[in-house]
């Protein structure tokens, strides 16, 4: 069945992104030749202190996926199968780095396809070239002034120096 014969197929991909890294943009790029329209699914999160805003980290999610025309940005709170619905979207996508990710993920699936039965989770497993990136390392290596730059795209590079500038 050609391309255009289905029902267009939205995912979304929901994270804290803060920043969004390489490893994300991997899962993302995939996605978005899998299904029509992938949505990034910024959460809010107000039970942690991020280092970016909620504002600034749809700002550098749109811009370091510029090039992907059916993906968008969007923030959401809650939990992730109302905005999924909310979106008219019909699957979940999530990455995958280690057995951890795996456990936590599985766990999380079961209990979103208890809550949405309609949904489903698609997982894809990172790349090995982007397996060690997380965010949480990310952060702390710009903060003790440490190279990120093969671990975070151009846009959210210069917004990392940035920040950093901007707080000694």
């Amino acid at each position: 069945m050609s391309r255009s014969a289905h029902a267009a197929v939205t995912a979304v991909y929901s994270g804290t992104f803060d920043p969004l890294t390489l490893g994300h943009e991997d899962a993302i790029r995939r996605a978005s030749q899998m299904f029509d329209q992938v949505i990034i699914a910024v959460a809010r999160a107000h039970h942690k202190n991020t280092f970016f805003s909620l504002d600034e980290r749809l700002a550098l999610a749109q811009a370091a996926l510029a090039d992907c025309p059916n993906v968008k940005a969007l923030p959401f709170e809650g939990l992730i199968v109302d905005f999924v619905r909310a979106q008219h979207a019909q699957v979940i996508v999530r990455g995958l780095r280690s057995v951890t990710d795996y456990d936590y993920e599985s766990q999380m699936a079961g209990m979103n396809r208890h809550l949405a039965p309609e949904l489903d989770t698609v997982f894809l497993h990172t790349g090995a070239n982007v397996q060690h990136i997380s965010s949480t390392l990310v952060r702390e290596i710009a903060k003790l002034g440490g190279d990120v730059s093969g671990l975070v795209s151009a846009p959210v590079m210069n917004a990392l120096q940035a920040k950093l500038a901007t707080k000694h």
